[in-house]
């Protein structure tokens, strides 16, 4: 899972949401109801495309007949793509072949680790200016700070463990245990 933005064409206006990657997709595929949620404008497409699922089944809510067309942002990088629009999807945000194949990341399966160094030359680094900071800026603030929320949640968790501890030594000993 990687943490991307999302920009609304229409309006500029974006989300930042966990998307899977996954090299087995053909296409980007984003959950309708997701898409709706967030205000997307959908794009009915002339012919309905059908779909199968990774079983091979296809897709018990039926064909993709619309697409939505965004700015994909992620570590600096922007990509302009239409992503195939499903319905009852587990994922909020699929990123296939297509989007993998022009940024070529670098990808640690074990540690979730990716790194954006072999992109092609059509790649957009540039991040627009939004609110006064650029995006990328702003995606890095919102990142610091939901890493320093999880490591006083797990400081917490620690000093909870530790504080029961305590108290089963205690009960312990006055039991003899």
């Amino acid at each position: 899972m990687v943490k991307i933005g999302l920009e609304r064409i229409d309006t500029q206006e974006g989300v930042m949401v966990e998307a899977l990657l996954d090299s087995r997709a053909t296409r980007l595929v984003i959950s309708s109801e997701f898409a709706k949620k967030q205000g997307f404008k959908l794009k009915k497409l002339e012919r309905p495309m059908n779909v199968r699922n990774v079983d091979g089944l296809l897709n018990k809510e039926g064909p993709i007949e619309y697409i939505v067309e965004v700015n994909i942002y992620y570590q600096g990088h922007r990509k302009r793509m239409e992503i195939d629009v499903i319905g009852g999807q587990k994922w909020m945000v699929i990123l296939g072949i297509p989007w993998l194949a022009c940024h070529n990341p670098e990808i640690d399966w074990k540690t979730g680790k990716v790194k954006m160094t072999r992109c092609l030359e059509e790649c957009s680094k540039q991040w627009r200016p939004v609110q006064g900071k650029l995006g990328w800026e702003k995606q890095k603030e919102e990142e610091a700070k939901e890493e320093a929320r999880r490591r006083r949640e797990e400081k917490e968790k620690k000093k909870q463990k530790k504080e029961k501890t305590m108290e089963v030594k205690k009960v312990a000993k006055e039991w003899k245990i």
